[in-house]
């Protein structure tokens, strides 16, 4: 039977696997060499920095990360000492997608214009990228997508350079990886540099990691008013934000944009799924059971008088109203990690219903593009 140190904080696992393994449960940030001496495997987020001054010496076999992004794992180091690892890709991708249609929904709103017809440049057009992008499709917007490894893959097709993208965005938002060196290197991408390039006035949105961006050169863009506003979901050096960067942004959140129910439960069930089957355990497609449901699954909507930005806006902010964390983070900053860990029920589009009262076709058709079961 394998010994397995699981991160406390992991949804929906309790229970799990305990028929099949031994299960010891702690909080991240506390896991050590010591306890993992005479542990097979472990079961991670992102609070847990997986290298070889925790690993070496240990019988660690397995890491698996319930999250997309994977930066805190040493995988150099792990395929070199033959340690197993896996994450969770594109678990939360809806949710980083109602996120961004929240805040770009709520920006337009705050500062009187239609999304329809506006550019959003979109940086890494992965999982997360790819749903944005069908967001914003859906409403109207023109899209312009930049994405170096794509592009490289599989031609350049409608890919565009990143100046190309900066010059000529309204809005921009950042789905990359973390990647400290390499040709694709993200680290400090958006820095004084590349700044200055962007179009005046423009939205910046950031719901990546938070290295991703220079805080210095960040502050300085929103201060010299290069940039119009932003959304920023993620920081350097979390949990320890830079408070004057908070209160520069428009919106802030605590790294909560993938913190859907759905995507914490997909996260959960791929990285089970994976350490049943580098285990053999009788866990073919496992998925939790006990998700619980939206307590107002059907949103009606009167339409009568409304354009399809406040239909689609009342629909999304139904779903999920980004302006709530935005509210109780600012309320307490400090409280960074237990903001996330007691993160209330988000559901995503496909667990509500639209009834639309005088709704035409394609207000119908946008919505059920977005997930909406109409």
């Amino acid at each position: 039977m394998p010994r397995i140190i699981a991160d406390d904080k992991i949804p929906f696992l309790k229970g799990a696997l305990e028929p099949y393994a031994e299960m010891i449960y702690m909080p991240g940030n506390e896991i050590n060499r010591d306890i993992l001496m005479h542990s097979d495997a472990l079961l991670i987020r992102t609070r847990t920095k997986c290298n070889e001054s925790l690993l070496n010496g240990t019988r660690i076999r397995f890491i698996g990360t319930a999250t997309i992004g994977f930066d805190h794992i040493d995988i150099n180091y792990c395929d070199k000492n033959k340690i197993i690892w896996t994450n969770a890709p594109g678990c939360n991708s809806v949710s980083v997608q109602q996120y961004i249609s929240s805040a770009l929904l709520k920006i337009a709103s705050e500062n009187n214009f239609q999304l329809k017809n506006k550019t959003l440049g979109i940086i890494g057009v992965g999982n997360v990228g790819s749903k944005v992008e069908k967001f914003a499709r859906a409403i109207g917007m023109n899209v312009l997508l930049n994405d170096p490894p794509r592009e490289r893959a599989e031609g350049k097709r409608e890919f565009h350079c990143l100046d190309a993208v900066l010059s000529e965005s309204d809005i921009l938002t950042v789905h990359v990886p973390l990647n400290m060196t390499g040709e694709d290197h993200t680290f400090h991408l958006f820095n004084e540099a590349v700044f200055r390039k962007i179009r005046r006035n423009s939205w910046f949105i950031n719901s990546s990691r938070g290295e991703v961006t220079d805080t210095k050169d960040l502050k300085e863009a929103l201060i010299s008013g290069i940039l119009g506003g932003a959304v920023i979901d993620v920081w350097e050096n979390e949990p320890s934000i830079d408070l004057e960067l908070m209160n520069l942004v428009s919106i802030a959140t605590p790294h909560i944009a993938g913190y859907s129910t759905d995507g914490k439960a997909n996260g959960t069930a791929m990285v089970v799924n994976s350490i049943s089957k580098h285990f053999h355990l009788p866990l073919a497609d496992w998925y939790p059971d006990n998700v619980p449901s939206t307590g107002a699954p059907v949103i009606s909507i009167d339409c009568d008088g409304k354009s399809e930005d406040e239909i689609i806006r009342e629909a999304v902010t139904h779903t999920y109203n980004i302006v709530e964390d935005n509210d109780r983070f600012r309320l307490l900053p400090s409280e960074f990690e237990k903001l996330r860990g007691n993160y209330p029920l988000r559901r995503e589009f496909s667990s509500y219903s639209i009834n639309l009262i005088r709704g035409n076709s394609k207000a119908r058709q946008t919505l059920k593009n977005l997930g909406f079961n109409i």
